[in-house]
């Protein structure tokens, strides 16, 4: 399975704690520091006068749903992190982020979740006031909860109109018995259809993960270390870290060929060929190195 993740952040991200550039793997510096909380710091200074890239990067993907009957949960607080909290409600957020010229947007993968901002380096204090805000108090009713889940339905069925976005969540579904890779960020659809009976659920699955020691924030750009550190302790430093660990189920190895047959004749015939790679794991490097290889020789050329 190839899971694509921004080179550079990738990079700060695994190779935690050293400055890269001795090392030529990156051309600039990276630092990291750990708030007494477990939230990891990382900058890069980067040559980009007046600018700064300002990302939140969560260790929870439609690999961590290891309950039955509720997935795609990783994918649905992409959703829900925008709600608002009693600070800043929706309007108010967007209204902030556009006053400072900044936009802002995620995204979900099987192994992580992601929020960036762009925008004016001398506007980093007001990104880490607005994500600590949102990352700590994020707050909905369950009727906005029902609406953002009718809402996941609705992208559900629109990506489910594409027969190469079947083939794909057939082809997950037989590679896999027991790894929650069986599954694709948006979960199953019967889980997906049964989501707005899950608001419980999804305080519980929000407690879990949207914890420091299950976060790194990483900023790039025209800033120092220094100054994104002591940010980053005014904002997050109360953040309370949470107890809950992840576990995973191993899949077992897979001993002979599968086949998955889509008839469809709104296409012209079609053929996946897919190779089981090594999963991603926060102390090897073998999955983000094929990873990074993967995009530099089938990207455009």
């Amino acid at each position: 399975m190839k899971h694509r993740f921004y080179a550079a952040i990738l990079m700060a991200f695994i190779f935690i704690g050293s400055t890269l550039a001795s090392d030529k793997i990156l051309p600039y510096p990276i630092y990291q520091h750990k708030l007494d909380n477990g939230l990891n710091v990382v900058t890069v200074p980067f040559d980009s006068p007046g600018l700064v890239a300002f990302y939140i990067v969560v260790r929870v993907g439609a690999r961590n749903e290891v309950e039955k009957g509720v997935t795609g949960f990783a994918h649905f607080f992409e959703h829900m992190m925008f709600r608002g909290t009693d600070k800043y409600s929706k309007s108010e957020y967007s209204a902030v982020l556009k006053s400072t010229g900044a936009s802002a947007n995620a995204n979900t993968t099987q192994d992580r979740t992601m929020y960036h901002i762009t925008g004016n380096a001398e506007k980093l204090e007001t990104m880490f006031e607005l994500e600590s805000d949102r990352f700590m108090n994020l707050n909905y009713s369950e009727h906005g909860f029902k609406t953002e889940a009718g809402a996941v339905k609705g992208e559900y069925t629109k990506n489910y109109a594409s027969p190469y976005q079947r083939i794909r969540e057939k082809m997950q579904d037989a590679a896999f018995d027991v790894h929650t890779y069986k599954h694709t960020t948006m979960g199953f659809f019967k889980d997906i259809v049964d989501m707005p009976n899950q608001y419980d659920y999804s305080r519980q699955f929000f407690n879990r993960y949207y914890r420091p020691e299950y976060c790194t924030v990483v900023v790039v750009g025209d800033i120092t270390a220094e100054k994104v550190n002591n940010l980053a302790e005014k904002y997050f430093g109360d953040w309370e870290a949470g107890n809950y660990i992840s576990v995973v189920p191993e899949e077992p190895k897979q001993k002979g060929t599968r086949y998955v047959h889509l008839q469809n004749g709104e296409i012209p015939p079609y053929i996946s060929l897919n190779y089981k790679g090594p999963a991603f794991k926060d102390n090897e490097i073998d999955m983000p190195a094929l990873d990074v290889l993967s995009s530099i020789i089938f990207s455009n050329t």
